[in-house]
C-alpha cells in the first residue's frame, strides 16, 4: 500500500471570516502541523520570476556555483549532499543544492552573497522582491496563529526577525542504493517558528504524523495550484507546549527535477520562549523550562543535522 494523502485544511488569507480561518488553522496545526493558504498575496508573476531566476543559476557549472559556496553566516550556495546525513540513506546527506539569503535587517549582521550581476543581472531585484511578499505573507499567518492560542494578533510579530529565504533544486536523478527509495531531503523537523513553501508542481513531499511509529505512515502533500504550504518548526512546538506538532517530513525524488523556494522565520534572537497561557493547565503543565531564541538555536545546531 503506498502512501495515502493528507488532508490538510486549505486556509483563505483573504477572507473576512477570520474566526472560521483562525478555527481551521488551529485544527490544521494540531492534527497535521501542515496546511496550505491561498490567496497569500504573492503573485503568479513574482513566482514565475523566482523560479525562472532559481534555473537559471542551478544551471551553471559547478566551479562557478561554488564561488558563491555558503559558509559561516548561513548565505550562499549549499552543494548536494552537504545536509541532512540520515542512517537510513547509508550515510548519505540530502541529494538537493539549495542557495540561502536573509534579512538585511538580522541582528546577526550576517551579509548575503549574491551571484554575478553581469550572470544573472535580475537574480537579486528578483529574490529581494519575493523576499518581502514572503514576509508580509508570513506575518499575516503568524496573525492567525496568534488568535488560534487566544492571543493578541501582533504576539508573534518579530522585532527584525531571524529569516532566511532558501532556494532549492532536486536534480531528480536517484542513485542507485540498497537503501531503497532515493529522498531528496531526508526526513526532519524544521527547527524555527514558521515555514513557507512554494513549489514548481513536481511531487515528492510526504509527511509523517507520528514519528515514533514503526513502519512509520507517510502521507503525500499534494500541490493546489496557486497555494502555499505551510508548516510550524521545533520552536513553535515548543512555544505552544506541544500542543501544535513540529512534523517530520521528507522529498522523494521522483525522476524528474524539481524546483521549490522555502521561507523560515524565526522570532528575534532575544525573544523569551516562555509556555503559552492557553497552552497549558493542570492535566498538560508546561514541558519546558523558558529559553531564549539565540540559546534554543544554539542547544539545536550543537546536536542537529539540520540548520533551519
Amino acid at each position: 500500500m503506498g502512501p495515502v494523502s493528507a488532508n490538510l485544511p486549505v486556509i483563505d488569507l483573504a477572507s473576512p471570516d477570520i474566526a472560521a480561518a483562525t478555527k481551521s488553522v488551529r485544527q490544521g496545526l494540531m492534527d497535521y502541523g501542515f496546511l496550505y493558504v491561498i490567496n497569500h498575496g504573492i503573485d503568479e508573476a513574482t513566482l514565475k520570476s523566482v523560479y525562472a531566476e532559481s534555473k537559471k543559476f542551478f544551471e551553471q557549472p559547478m566551479e562557478e556555483k561554488m564561488k558563491y559556496e555558503k559558509h559561516s553566516t548561513h548565505r550562499g550556495y549549499i552543494p548536494p549532499e552537504t545536509e541532512g546525513f540520515e542512517a537510513d540513506s547509508g550515510g548519505k546527506g540530502d541529494l538537493l543544492e539549495c542557495f540561502h539569503i536573509g534579512s538585511s535587517e538580522s541582528k546577526a549582521r550576517a551579509v548575503n552573497v549574491w551571484p554575478s550581476a553581469e550572470r544573472l543581472p535580475s537574480w537579486k531585484e528578483t529574490m529581494e522582491s519575493y523576499y518581502d511578499c514572503a514576509m508580509a505573507t508570513s506575518k499575516k499567518i503568524l496573525s492567525l496563529i496568534a488568535l488560534s492560542l487566544d492571543l493578541d494578533a501582533e504576539f508573534f510579530q518579530p522585532d527584525r526577525p531571524e529569516t532566511i529565504l532558501r532556494i532549492i533544486h532536486y536534480s531528480g536523478h536517484a542513485r542507485g542504493s540498497k537503501y531503497g527509495s532515493d529522498k531528496g531531503a531526508n526526513p526532519h523537523t524544521d527547527v524555527g517558528m514558521l515555514t513557507l513553501l512554494s513549489t514548481d508542481g513536481t511531487p515528492g513531499l510526504q509527511i509523517c504524523r507520528d514519528k515514533d511509529a514503526r513502519p512509520q505512515l507517510w502521507e503525500d502533500v499534494h500541490h493546489i495550484e496557486g497555494a502555499l504550504v505551510v508548516n510550524i518548526g521545533d520552536l513553535l512546538e515548543r512555544w505552544t507546549n506541544n500542543v501544535y506538532r513540529s512534523t517530520l517530513h521528507r522529498v522523494l525524488l521522483v525522476g524528474k527535477e524539481r524546483y521549490s523556494v522555502a521561507f523560515f522565520v524565526w522570532p528575534s534572537p532575544d525573544t523569551m520562549i516562555t509556555c503559552i497561557e492557553s497552552c497549558r493547565n493542570e492535566a498538560n503543565p508546561p514541558r519546558y523550562a523558558p529559553i531564549r531564541t539565540d540559546e534554543f538555536l544554539e542547544q539545536i545546531l550543537a546536536s542537529a543535522i539540520y540548520k533551519y
